[in-house]
């Protein structure tokens, strides 16, 4: 007796899909997260700072008082050149009427999210070219240090850099290879101890590096085979938003195809109030 079983009749299995729709593992959006200043303006935004200061001193009663000279300068963000951030899909109805999962909604978030992650990028490292965003971290008279992922020393002297510049530095910034390599450095040849202490590098789920917070990111990649590392004020950064995620459904642009398009807009821009308010460490290159 012949007992036909599921293995060889698998056309007449019906088939589920789950109504869920897994995700990718990808980066976390970071930049906003650490607090920069947010300015919010559908214009060129123009922010007035002292360049230079005077000097005071000492007068002798009834002597004349020397003239100071202050200067003024501006930090503007949002010019009219700028490049927002736009992505469009198209789809039909067909798809979104027989799709097991609610496509309409799960695509709108997911663009939102693509969007976001292109923003992040682009705030930490950005080229500037082309109109587009110029990041923190390619900013014109930003301090620079030398780096040495074997050596914590030349974290301390960077942290000496920006302390000298008059800076507090709120956050480090690096990758996750960056900061594994800074936490595997052992005592010596002969003792396997850590210099920096595991027990004392994580408070909760945030990791903490000289007793500031780390920013785990991928936005601030090796350049020519060299690891950067960056220390950050980030009271000292300021971010225009023009357009946060504005999402439209355009329904009728494609009716003649009976088909809809998801549009994605985002306009935003940044700037350092105090150049050395970013302090970025380079490691040499191979």
């Amino acid at each position: 007796m012949a007992i036909e079983v599921t293995s060889a009749n698998s056309t007449l299995i019906q088939s589920q899909v789950a109504n869920l729709l897994v995700q990718p593992l990808e980066q976390a959006s970071t930049f906003l997260a650490a607090g920069p200043v947010v300015l919010d303006s559908s214009s060129p935004v123009r922010v007035p700072r002292v360049a230079n200061g005077v000097t005071a001193g000492f007068v002798a009663e009834g002597a004349q008082i020397s003239d100071g000279d202050v200067a003024f300068d501006e930090v503007t963000l949002l010019p009219s050149t700028l490049k927002g951030l736009k992505v469009l899909v198209k789809l039909s109805n067909e798809l979104i009427r027989t799709s097991v999962v609610g496509l309409e909604s799960v695509l709108r978030t997911r663009l939102v999210t693509d969007v976001a992650h292109a923003l992040d990028a682009a705030l930490w490292d950005g080229a500037g070219t082309s109109n587009t965003i110029k990041g923190i971290l390619r900013q014109t008279g930003i301090a620079t240090g030398d780096l040495d992922l074997a050596d914590p020393d030349s974290l301390i002297d960077g942290l000496a850099l920006a302390q000298g510049n008059k800076v507090n530095p709120t956050h480090w910034v690096m990758t996750s290879a960056s900061f594994a390599e800074i936490r595997k450095v052992k005592v010596g040849t002969g003792d396997r101890r850590y210099v920096i202490d595991p027990q004392t590098i994580q408070n909760g789920t945030t990791f903490r590096l000289l007793g500031l917070p780390v920013v785990i990111t991928d936005n601030i990649p090796d350049e020519a085979a060299a690891a950067r590392v960056a220390l950050v004020d980030m009271s000292k950064v300021v971010v225009a938003r023009d357009v946060d995620a504005e999402v439209k459904i355009l329904d009728q642009t494609w009716g003649d195809y009976d088909s809809i398009g998801i549009r994605v807009v985002s306009r935003w821009d940044t700037a350092l109030l105090q150049p050395e308010a970013v302090t970025l460490l380079t490691e040499a290159g191979s």
